[in-house]
């Protein structure tokens, strides 16, 4: 059996951080995990820059709200769907996720939640689980399934190792270098391709 699990931002959706960049001017907010590898580094130095500017939830959730799926983005997760179980597992957060899940038809999401101080600031996060699309993947393969994972960054590797199949989906050059032998999709006609391939192999 086949089940498919994918990373959620700059694969169907887009990466909020940097939209939240665009929308605020605060350009140190455009560093995601393609940048640092590290991600309590990384969340460390968000949630200081939130602090610093007095950035709430609500101003978050409000830039997430005029967001929309990737083009062509629930057309391939449909197709998904229709070929076997698949899972999203993502280190964004249950408080940003809503209204993208929403847009894209509710799909199975795995991933972390906020702490959010009285005030409605981002105080802290809590993990679902260390190392969770590692382990995930791991624990779909232990109870039968044979699974096929696409990412674009460093925190989606373990994923990728783990699964028995994997693609890159826009990596940067330097991601797929260094990983050069998994094959990389540029848009969702190659990752079906790819994936149609791995289905039948």
């Amino acid at each position: 059996m086949k089940l498919f699990t994918l990373d959620l931002e700059g694969v169907l959706v887009p990466e909020i951080w940097i939209a939240l960049a665009e929308k605020t001017g605060i350009e140190q907010l455009r560093r995601t995990t393609r940048d640092e590898p590290d991600y309590s580094k990384l969340m460390r130095y968000r949630m200081d820059i939130l602090d610093e500017r007095g950035i709430s939830l609500a101003d978050i959730r409000s830039v997430i709200s005029e967001l929309e799926p990737l083009d062509g983005a629930k057309e391939f997760y449909g197709w998904l769907k229709s070929v076997a179980p698949t899972v999203i597992i993502s280190d964004t957060f249950e408080q940003f996720a809503g209204p993208l899940m929403e847009k894209l038809g509710y799909p199975t999401l795995f991933c972390n939640t906020l702490d959010v101080s009285p005030r409605g600031m981002i105080s802290g996060y809590k993990l679902r689980c260390k190392d969770q699309k590692r382990l995930s993947v791991e624990a779909f393969r232990s109870i039968g399934y044979d699974v096929i994972s696409s990412g674009d960054s460093y925190n989606d590797l373990p994923m990728l190792r783990a699964a028995n199949k994997a693609a890159l989906f826009k990596p940067t050059a330097k991601f797929a270098a260094e990983n050069s032998d998994l094959p990389v999709a540029q848009n969702y006609a190659e990752l079906k391709a790819i994936f149609e391939k791995f289905l039948n192999s």
